[in-house]
């Protein structure tokens, strides 16, 4: 070894200091990640302990943790005493959810391989045109849009939901699908170009495929933003389109509000979004956190 490169060199003893600092470090941080974690599952598992007692072990103050567990709470979601099913309100959530999503996909793709991988001119106020739909409250358009559906009929209306769903969560997608897409290799859509492909055999065979993380995303949000949504449907829906979270708000009665039982419920509606976050965890985290490709 030559007197120059030794020269450069550091020390031993002062690399392996550094190499301990960087592993206390990425300790702290995991220390830290995983505190960070607990506490935000604090509320989901005090949630479903309490889904566990009884409505009298509930409502002790302090809450009785070591209390006995039961699910009576259950029982009373699905109906033992009072007869009330909650399968419809939770298949139309589930109807709305999905179906919304779906077209929200289908219009968001081709709208952000526009303005990714075959740009239009003044790309970035059409994308601002996009984001500037979120701005207005939803509140602000809830009067126009309830007198529009009761014109034309569609009040109490499955079909109304997932045209709202839609819209709502459309511009949202258009914005993630333009920048996962936008890391495409051109070269692989030239390449299909020159073969003969045509935009749909692109759009299906090679994009999707290419920006899968990103697609599994984008539905993942689109699906939890309708799934949860409660303002339009505690309005414009009632017996026959009413969804779950409208169901839940059943629970709060003039009797007074039952901790067990909303637990429960709670517990139960959430079910879907998480079943949903843990089947595409991997997607998720992949189309979050690198884009479209690595």
């Amino acid at each position: 070894m030559s007197a120059a490169t030794t020269a450069l060199s550091p020390p031993k003893p002062l690399r392996g200091r550094r190499v301990g600092a960087k592993r206390r470090s990425g300790s702290i941080l995991g220390l830290v990640a995983w505190i960070c974690g607990l506490v935000f599952f604090l509320p989901f598992a005090w949630m479903l302990l309490t889904s566990l007692h009884s409505e009298s072990d509930a409502a002790t103050n302090p809450p009785s943790v070591g209390a006995g567990l039961t699910l009576q709470g259950y029982r009373e979601f699905f109906g033992a005493s009072t007869g009330v099913s909650p399968w419809p309100p939770l298949i139309n959530s589930l109807t709305a959810s999905l179906v919304s999503t779906l077209l929200v996909l289908l219009l968001a793709i081709p709208a952000a391989y526009a303005l990714s991988i075959k740009p239009v001119r003044k790309w970035t106020d059409v994308m601002f045109f996009f984001l500037s739909t979120k701005m207005l409250p939803a509140v602000a358009g809830l009067l126009p849009v309830y007198l529009i559906a009761k014109n034309a009929g569609m009040l109490d209306n499955i079909s109304l939901l997932v045209i709202l769903y839609t819209s709502m969560n459309l511009p949202i997608a258009v914005w993630m699908m333009r920048s996962f897409l936008a890391e495409v290799p051109t070269e692989i859509l030239e390449a299909a170009s020159i073969d003969g492909a045509g935009l749909l055999t692109i759009l299906s065979r090679i994009v999707a495929p290419v920006a899968a993380p990103g697609i599994a995303a984008t539905a993942l949000i689109s699906f939890i933003f309708s799934w949860n949504e409660l303002l339009f449907a505690r309005v414009l829906t009632g017996v026959v389109a009413g969804t779950a979270p409208v169901f839940l708000t059943g629970f709060v009665t003039s009797q007074g509000l039952f901790l067990a039982k909303v637990c429960a419920a709670a517990i139960c509606v959430s079910l879907p979004v998480l079943i949903a976050g843990f089947a595409a965890q991997d997607k998720l985290v992949q189309g979050l956190s690198l884009g479209a490709v690595k």
